[in-house]
């Protein structure tokens, strides 16, 4: 057999090593779950959605501090559900009964609100970012710990059998020590404005591109990799698009409103040696700001980047390694999975509460992302790195 054939073989070999058995879950659709929904935009659509597809769930209570708005939300539907001004009213009224919220607010109020329900001892699914600052993300930390309550982060990505297998890989050591990744991403033309200006003025976001798309990419890796603590960043912002009349050809107004970053980029240490060179954009002149890269001592993975970060990779991964004297190339198929993350999110936060087992995307790990993303936002302001200090919580 020539080195092509055992070439084939390995690489066979390796693949099923990543294989495994799926089982079907049965829900116990006898034991309803009572959620209400914190803030009615169009991100909320898709919670509402999501939950109208499970057998076990009774969406009772919305709140929305727009008058009118939560309730014709809901008319969409064809739905009617107990509307409030505030979450605080909602959560305030005892006879819902709630079992859990779903915070689908404006960044800035996405602590008040998670935080507000924790207390008082609901289950928590938090739209991403967990926060805008790592300040809030510690306070979040701290209520959860107190209510003993499940809040889990919405990271649908973490559902898809692609990501997954980069953990894997990671995981089996194929890779050796891990000491260099290269990530991130972005759009070409993509920030957020059909849709209003709440992504891009900073009483409402907070923070642009590097909190709505780059925690998606941050976590990707940082979760293949074991989520590291973060030590330093060197960070750097930029919004040389958003602030341009002309980048809205019917909103030119926009840009006046323009607060937050649409290109962000930093190089950060984590513990264990690894280092992290990141950058994300919502608008940029090129295709793509490079693919992901995961480079060991004894491999690396390429991973190929999506035209607009959709929760999933953008092609066939590549294992590189030397085997046997000969330098290799695996290629890892795309593996197509069923359903919808955003059902499989919204299944995998309710099957927590029920069951009361930890949080799909836990905010243990999660404050590291926040605390990365904080750092690059501080960093730039400075204009020279800085130490990352994550309080005990």
């Amino acid at each position: 057999m020539g080195w092509k054939g055992r070439e084939k073989i390995m690489a066979d070999n390796i693949l099923d090593r990543f294989k495994e058995v799926k089982e079907e879950k049965v829900v116990d659709a006898s034991k309803k779950v009572r959620v209400g929904i914190i803030g009615t935009g169009w991100i909320a659509e898709a919670h509402v959605e999501s939950y109208l597809k499970q057998p076990d769930v009774e969406i009772v209570a919305a709140a929305d501090l727009v008058e009118g708005k939560a309730e014709a939300f809901f008319d969409k539907f064809g739905m009617k559900v107990k509307c409030y001004r505030s979450h605080a009213e909602m959560l305030d009224d005892e006879s819902l009964k709630l079992d859990a919220v779903s915070v689908c607010t404006y960044n800035r109020t996405h602590a008040e609100c998670a935080i507000y329900a924790l207390k008082k001892g609901v289950n928590v699914l938090l739209e991403k970012p967990m926060c805008v600052t790592l300040d809030e993300a510690v306070a979040i930390r701290k209520a959860e710990k107190e209510s003993g309550k499940v809040i889990s982060i919405g990271f649908q990505p973490r559902m898809d059998e692609n990501m997954k297998m980069i953990k894997k890989i990671v995981e089996s050591g194929k890779l050796g020590k891990v000491y260099y990744i290269q990530t991130g991403g972005g759009r070409r033309r993509g920030i957020p404005t059909p849709y209003g200006t709440s992504f891009i003025e900073d009483k409402t976001a907070g923070i642009g591109a590097v909190g709505d798309i780059g925690s998606y990419s941050l976590d990707m890796v940082l979760n293949a990799v074991g989520y590291p603590k973060p030590l330093t960043v060197s960070g750097y912002k930029s919004n040389f698009f958003g602030t341009r009349p002309d980048y809205y050809p019917e909103h030119p107004e926009y840009a006046k409103k323009f607060e937050v970053d649409d290109f962000a980029a930093a190089f950060v240490r984590l513990e264990g040696g690894i280092v992290l060179d990141f950058r994300i954009a919502w608008a940029m002149n090129l295709d793509t700001s490079g693919d992901t890269i995961i480079m060991g001592t004894e491999g690396s993975l390429r991973i190929p980047s999506t035209e607009c970060w959709n929760g999933s990779v953008g092609g066939e991964m590549t294992l590189y390694q030397d085997v046997c004297g000969q330098q290799t190339e695996t290629k890892i198929p795309i593996i197509k999975g069923d359903g919808s993350l955003f059902d499989k999110k919204i299944r995998s936060f309710l099957d927590a509460v029920k069951n009361g087992t930890g949080a799909p995307v836990p905010t243990s790990q999660i404050i590291y992302n926040q605390a990365i993303i904080d750092g690059i936002v501080k960093s730039a302001e400075a204009g020279h790195e800085i130490e990352i200090t994550i309080p005990e919580c």
